[in-house]
């Protein structure tokens, strides 16, 4: 029986990579391949799955690692300046997708209970596809990043809720009496990982941090105990590894944990989204594909449009709505749970479930592909976009300090910026830095550093910054399709521009000088060219080399007091 499923997995999963290889030539995103790997790997097609309990296992365990890690990367205390909108949006996005979904459903010939069900499992956005993909991006710090994670955890919640309303009507208990059960047995939960969190753990991080093997199994421990115990509570695993993360958010050991759990994260996550292909049911596809095709458009358009409508009336830019509105654009994990689970109560059909089921693979894929190409979509829609966005002053537009010109433009503080910076006040010409993490802009406003926020990618933003008046353009922006965007737009406007950009790889870098790049700054070789040059300088001389040292660690102090103690290396780059 063991060795039936280690070949069945193991067959699963080179069925995966031949899929991925072919989507990955098409450059399109892996999730769809792994999705097709379910489809084709169901009973429809070649009929490999057969232990589908432990496939579910395993798929569960990806989606605790992955809201684990979610939770350890979500600090508590950096959720206050978006509270507001993530609530106000997940609930107003929740409450009238409901109602238009409802209505559609009743246009469309469903009953109403019917209709109830699938119009709640049109309000759900999935959390697991929308942080992977955020996080491809390295979008979670940009500001409608944050206010997506906000909106989808405010859906999470209600999912939550709803899930265990509609599991009462399995249970001869009275509905209050479940409800007070689970709130006691909510807020004892909570008070324990509150406890654990500010008083066990930083009394025992120097013991669990002194072996990376045991920091390693510990985190996996605490991740799985505490999914198991919110799941015995009454709550879902999801919400007990989300908060199992939260609680560790706060130790200086949260970003070693993150980095280390991440391969493990991928494998079992790969496993959710095949085990999701696999649940993939026609049933009787003539009297489904017309609804489903309609539903999806509606998830896919219809969703996004409430989210720009919701943010515009709360004053935010039509850029920043239209970017959240797209994370809304697919339903969840918690949609199929809910129709499934009435099937199991015989509230609606098999079929019903079967309809969701397309839904969910026609807008997880049209959404994946949305948010990817997000920018160059609102590239073209930008114009229509303005009757989502209210006149005056928006609350997530920031304008420069000082004056409207500059001599020099920096793209991204964090890191690399921070020693551009301190060169640029020091030949003392007029600069501004750009960044779209909102918390840098901050600190760098408090500091009166010339700053604004905004994304290097937004074509308004460039239009407004007069770029034919500058002299010199920097970007410490990694990805070299934005560095390619930005080489030209600035050579359009600004040839005589000096133009300095990042890149981490050399068949770019090239790339980047044929596009008109003055100078390509390459950090890993850069960092063995400065200790060649030190050693020349110096030779052995260990008075200089501890005078260097001495400076290095100022230097790094600095760093640490604004955060940047780790920096990211870019995925795919050693």
């Amino acid at each position: 029986m063991v060795l039936g499923i280690f070949a069945e997995i193991s067959l699963i999963i080179v069925l995966a990579v031949v899929i991925s290889s072919i989507v990955k030539l098409f450059k399109q995103p892996l999730v769809i391949g792994y999705i097709l790997t379910g489809i084709i790997a169901s009973p429809l097609l070649l009929n490999i799955v057969k232990s589908t309990d432990t496939l579910a296992t395993f798929s569960q365990i990806g989606v605790a690692f992955l809201l684990f890690i979610v939770g350890i990367n979500l600090n508590p205390r950096a959720l206050k300046d978006i509270g507001t909108v993530a609530l106000a949006t997940g609930v107003g996005q929740v409450l009238f997708t409901s109602i238009i979904g409802f209505l559609i459903c009743l246009a469309m010939g469903f009953s109403f209970i019917v209709s109830l069900y699938i119009s709640i499992a049109l309000t759900f956005s999935s959390t697991i596809i929308i942080m992977k993909l955020l996080s491809d991006k390295n979008a979670l710090d940009t500001l409608y990043g944050k206010i997506s994670v906000g909106l989808l955890l405010v859906q999470d919640l209600i999912a939550i809720l709803i899930l265990i309303t509609v599991s009462t009507f399995s249970r001869s208990t009275s509905i209050s009496i479940i409800f007070w059960q689970l709130a006691y047995k909510g807020a004892g939960l909570a008070l324990f990982l509150f406890f654990v969190s500010y008083f066990i753990f930083p009394r025992i991080k120097n013991f669990v941090g002194n072996s990376q093997e045991y920091l390693f199994i510990f985190s996996i421990a605490w991740c799985l105990a505490c999914a198991s115990l919110f799941s015995y509570a009454g709550f879902s695993i999801e919400i007990g590894a989300l908060l199992a993360g939260i609680s560790l958010s706060i130790s200086p050991m949260h970003y070693e944990i993150s980095s280390r759990l991440k391969p493990l994260r991928d494998f079992f996550i790969v496993l959710f989204f095949i085990f999701l292909g696999t649940q993939m049911t026609l049933g009787t596809i003539s009297n489904t594909i017309v609804p489903a095709i309609l539903l999806s458009l509606f998830v896919l358009i219809g969703n996004p449009l409430i989210v720009m409508v919701i943010m515009g009336m709360l004053k935010y830019t039509k850029r920043n709505g239209f970017m959240v509105g797209l994370t809304v654009a697919q339903i969840s994990e918690f949609s199929l749970i809910l129709v499934a689970l009435g099937v199991g109560l015989n509230h609606i059909s098999q079929e019903i479930l079967s309809l969701v089921t397309i839904v969910g693979l026609i807008t997880i894929a049209g959404s994946t592909y949305m948010i990817i190409y997000s920018e160059k979509i609102y590239a073209l829609l930008a114009g229509y976009l303005s009757i989502f966005e209210k006149k005056g002053r928006k609350v997530d537009e920031h304008k420069p300090l000082g004056k409207h010109r500059y001599d020099v433009l920096l793209w991204g503080y964090n890191r690399i910026g921070f020693d551009l910076l301190n060169s640029l006040k020091k030949i003392k010409e007029d600069f501004l830095v750009i960044d779209f993490n909102p918390n840098t802009i901050m600190v760098l406003a408090r500091e009166g550093v010339p700053c604004r926020y905004g994304d290097a990618s937004d074509i308004e933003l460039l239009d407004e910054l007069n770029i034919a008046e500058i002299r010199m353009f920097v970007s410490t922006i990694p990805d070299i399709d934005i560095n390619l965007f930005l080489i030209n737009y600035t050579r359009k406007k600004n040839p005589k521009a000096i133009i300095i950009v990042v890149s981490h790889d050399i068949g770019d870098t090239n790339k980047l000088y044929l596009a008109g790049a003055s100078y390509v700054l390459m950090p890993h070789f850069l960092g063995g060219h400065h200790v060649a040059k030190m050693i020349e300088k110096y030779g052995l001389k260990r008075n200089l080399y501890k005078k260097e040292k001495e400076e290095h660690l100022q230097m790094l102090e600095m760093r640490k007091k604004k955060g940047q103690e780790h920096p990211k290396i870019p995925k795919g780059h050693n």
